[in-house]
């Protein structure tokens, strides 16, 4: 059986291009390898949704795969029994390489000359950006540069010569259908003469070479929230690819990677750091210093602190993308052992053994 492109896409059989179109776009920003890094998962899904789209997207591999590929309750014509009258002698088997509409082209004696002429929205556009710690933490707002298709100059994205004008299609007579009888089966599909447009166009822009949109690099003025970490997409609307035939542009999606930092570390909006302390100021308390986003600032370490025990210093985190306010930060102390090499330190630290009593976790004798 065959895979079910419709199922795949999320779309019923009788679903239009646009919404083709759309259901595509939807599940290309959620599975794009870009913007889910190292998840094979998403990448396989990915792939399979882009095979779905190649096919669906094109009306002569769209029309093959409804007749001869669907993988529901639908018979392959020719396949486990006699072909349907009217195409005795038609090897369906070796459709997979062609489509319906190629065989519907034949049987008219011509190819394409026209394409729709509905407008469409673009397709949207895809950017990785690397950004430092601090510009995460506090937002920045930079100039980029995309390569994305416009609408050619020189004929306004129509795609052909003004100058030539258009005609109606004599073959459809302006419907942009057409049909073909083989035997006892009649089939309509794509004017092939005009493409469904109902029209001939002009001559073809030598620009542009008939497609209405050029590669074009654009500086784009973007602007990063602050708060932003791995993984974040930031849209930037209408700055993704141009549409089709005068519709309207696709929109930017930026996919952000944060260098990491060497004190802080992100965890969500919260911040960790990690601050020695001596054995006097874990045993006898203090106040310490220690490192914010915001500068230095002071928390005070109760007499008898342990190594690894952590302090909040609330809204002292990150800016919180999805609602007001920050994160908080946490300083994790970590107790450091004076040097072992000082005579007098050793002489303290022995008449502090004698004090304080042996170690508990130390043999007896």
């Amino acid at each position: 059986m065959d895979k079910d492109y419709y199922r795949i896409i999320g779309v019923e059989r009788k679903a239009a291009l646009p919404e083709i179109k759309k259901a595509y776009r939807r599940l290309a920003r959620k599975y794009h390898p870009d913007l889910n890094p190292g998840d094979k998962s998403a990448e396989a899904k990915f792939k399979e949704i882009q095979e779905a789209y190649s096919v669906l997207s094109d009306p002569k591999k769209r029309g093959q795969y409804d007749q001869f590929g669907f993988a529901g309750d639908v018979p392959r014509p020719g396949a486990g029994g006699r072909p349907a009258p009217g195409f005795e002698g038609f090897d369906f088997s070796s459709f997979g390489q062609s489509s319906f509409q190629d065989l519907f082209d034949s049987l008219f004696g011509g190819a394409s000359r026209g394409r729709p002429s509905v407008p469409e929205k673009g397709e949207d556009l895809l950017y990785a950006m690397t950004i430092g710690f601090e510009d995460a933490i506090r937002g920045l707002q930079t100039r980029i540069k995309v390569n994305r298709l416009a609408p050619c100059a020189s004929c306004q994205g129509a795609g052909f010569s003004a100058r030539s004008g258009r005609s109606v299609c004599p073959d459809c007579r302006g419907s942009g259908q057409a049909y073909v009888q083989r035997g006892a089966m009649k089939f309509s599909a794509r004017c092939p003469s005009c493409g469904g447009a109902g029209a001939l166009r002009g001559e073809a822009c030598p620009d542009c070479r008939g497609e209405g949109l050029v590669q074009k690099n654009d500086l784009i003025t973007v602007r990063i929230p602050a708060g932003v970490d791995n993984g974040s997409k930031v849209r930037i609307p209408g700055k993704g690819h141009a549409g089709p035939q005068g519709g309207p542009p696709g929109d930017l999606f930026i996919s952000i990677q944060v260098t990491p930092d060497p004190v802080f570390r992100r965890e969500g909006a919260d911040l960790a750091v990690k601050v020695p302390i001596t054995v006097p100021e874990a045993t006898l308390g203090a106040e310490v210093e220690v490192p914010t986003i915001d500068g230095p600032a002071t928390i005070k370490i109760p007499a008898g602190t342990r190594s690894g025990q952590k302090f909040r210093l609330r809204d002292k985190g990150a800016p919180r993308l999805d609602r007001k306010g920050r994160g908080d930060e946490f300083v994790e102390v970590q107790l450091v052992p004076p040097p072992a090499d000082n005579p007098r330190v050793r002489e303290l630290m022995t008449e502090l053994a004698k004090v304080a009593g042996a170690n508990p976790r130390s043999k007896k004798t």
